[in-house]
């Protein structure tokens, strides 16, 4: 007999209803088991996924996070507006650079650190970066401005707590070419010298410490001078200081109706690339932080302030028979003439005799009033930072007026004479000169009349007249209407005046007839040659060196030449006859 088969259990109605509804009918259970532990182990796994990707992205950004976090705390440079020519040529502008900086909180192993960052930049300073290393700070810059190959190399090290920050750079694509105009920044990119630190002193240095001085939020600067125009002058006179073995040589060419200064060269000059240069005290920028007697260029304030009172003309008689003596003083011509000469010729001769005698028929308060409403007897003020306050005598006395008649015994800067000698030149209005772009409206608003229209003619006759007869005949460019006056000054060595070491200057204008353009060319202690006959005044080196850089930058300046002109007596003179 077989066994009877067990009756399987009734399932009560209460669990299949449960189930029903939590299964449905039909389902193979097995099936549903194994389809939830499938999506619960892709739901375990997306977890982790998203820890895993939060957690390489702390270990990635901590670096770039906390940097910016101790950044705020520290100085880390931020971006400049670009600085143009006239022309929008780009004389300075941003570039981004990676900066190297460490954690020291978060080095694990600070010899290793040290050991693998000097291995791979050579020119960290291992006793520096282990001290910074070792300090208890959150944030230490290792070294600013590193190259691209550089940041690779120290990336693929992968030292905890050493991390890249990227800064702006700033960088001078022209090099030397305007260095002396343009400045420099430091490190963090703060202006300290030139345009570049007028810049921080109109605010941007404000802008910085608000945050505000952004890429997006600055306008480009733009300059008055012409690189163009920069470039000439700069090769010859770097020509000019080669040739005649000058210590320096400089020149600014400016604009008599704006006070523009369109071309400023002082050589030597320095690479603002390349900071370090610029602390040699050799290439300070002689046009504005130095000092000088001017020489014979001075004669032409002197007889502009005897033209002006009305109590000479120009056939007025001066005494150069002999040498004047005043006191122990003896005042003497470099060629003498041994006769009475006219006012002209004082000034075509360049007689010092005759200088000294306009200046004593005026008077010591009217020589020195005169001076100092020409802007000759205080500092001048530009946007350049650098200036240098002139030497004048602390008791002026008649023979004070006397040397200084003829350039000896005031001392001003170049750029100074310069706005004085326009002033002569552009019917007698004394305008403050700038290195920004500056419009003949602009200017005349702000410009003071220190002579009357007919002097400043008679002063543009004498200056063409020279160069027709006188001692700027070599830089007499024909077209172009030159005048000019030359200078040679005796430097004052341990107390007295050394008769071979001089500084020449040659002022010269163009066109004559309406000038639009001054050229002041300076060199320092020229050498004699043969082919100067042994001489070494300013006719013989600055002179031609200056109708060289008119030659050249006259057609950059727009200044079409004019062939066969009549005399300075018949188109100045008589121009300015026919007018008054």
């Amino acid at each position: 007999m077989s066994a009877a088969t067990p009756a399987k259990p009734v399932e009560p109605w209460r669990q299949r209803l449960i189930r029903s509804l939590l299964y449905g009918r039909n389902v193979d259970r097995a099936a549903k088991a194994r389809a939830r532990v499938g999506l619960a182990m892709l739901a375990f796994a997306s977890v982790y996924a998203l820890i895993g990707g939060r957690l390489v992205m702390f270990a990635v950004g901590a670096d770039a996070h906390s940097a910016r976090r101790a950044a705020s705390q520290e100085v880390v440079a931020t971006a400049r507006p670009d600085i143009v020519d006239r022309n929008g040529a780009i004389l300075a502008t941003d570039v981004k650079a990676a900066s190297l900086f460490g954690e020291p909180r978060r080095i694990i192993d600070k010899d290793e650190a040290i050991e693998l960052l000097t291995a791979t930049v050579p020119d960290l300073d291992e006793v520096e970066v282990r001290e910074r290393l070792s300090s208890r700070k959150g944030f230490v810059w290792l070294k600013r401005e590193i190259t691209s190959k550089q940041q690779q190399d120290i990336h693929k090290l992968g030292i905890p707590g050493i991390g890249f920050l990227r800064e702006n750079k700033r960088v001078y694509p022209t090099g030397n070419e305007v260095a002396h105009l343009i400045g420099l920044v430091n490190i963090d990119n703060q202006g300290i010298a030139g345009m570049e630190k007028w810049l921080d002193n109109q605010g941007l240095a404000d802008l910085h410490r608000a945050g505000f001085a952004t890429d997006r939020l600055q306008k480009p600067i733009e300059l008055s001078v012409d690189l163009r125009v920069e470039h000439a002058l700069r090769d010859e006179l770097s020509k000019a200081k080669e040739k005649f073995h000058a210590k320096a040589a400089s020149g600014i060419i400016s604009n008599v109706k704006t006070g523009e200064i369109v071309a400023m060269v002082s050589l030597p000059d320095f690479d603002p690339n390349n900071p370090k240069e610029a602390h040699d005290p050799d290439r300070i920028n002689r046009l504005t932080t130095g000092v000088y007697e001017m020489g014979s260029t001075f004669k032409a304030f002197t007889l502009a302030m005897a033209l002006d009172s009305g109590k000479i003309n120009l056939n007025s008689s001066w005494d150069a028979r002999g040498n004047l003596h005043y006191g122990k003083f003896t005042i003497h011509d470099s060629h003498s003439l041994g006769r009475f000469i006219n006012t002209k010729e004082v000034f075509t001769y360049s007689s010092n005799i005759g200088a000294a005698r306009i200046a004593l028929n005026q008077g010591v308060e009217a020589h020195k009033a005169f001076l100092a409403k020409m802007g000759q007897l205080t500092r001048l003020r530009t946007e350049l930072p650098e200036s240098a306050a002139p030497l004048v005598p602390r008791r002026w006395g008649e023979l004070n007026t006397v040397t200084i008649a003829f350039g000896q015994g005031l001392s001003v800067a170049p750029l100074q004479a310069v706005m004085g000698i326009n002033a002569l030149m552009n019917g007698g209005y004394l305008i403050p000169p700038t290195f920004m772009k500056r419009s003949e409206d602009e200017a005349r608003a702000m410009a003071k009349r220190v002579i009357k229209q007919e002097t400043s003619d008679k002063m543009r006759y004498l200056m063409r007249l020279n160069a027709e007869i006188g001692t700027a005949k070599s830089a007499d460019v024909k077209g172009y209407y030159v005048g000019g006056k030359t200078g040679t000054s005796e430097k004052v060595i341990n107390g007295r005046y050394a008769k071979k070491r001089v500084l020449n200057s040659f002022t010269a204008i163009m066109p004559s007839d309406d000038p639009k353009y001054q050229i002041l060319v300076m060199l320092d202690e020229p050498q004699p040659l043969k082919e100067t006959y042994g001489f070494i005044t300013s006719g013989f080196n600055a002179v031609p060196t200056g109708g060289k850089v008119i030659e050249r930058i006259a057609p950059l300046l727009g200044i079409e030449p004019r062939y066969d002109l009549p005399p300075a007596d018949r188109l100045i003179l008589a121009a300015s006859r026919t007018t008054q």
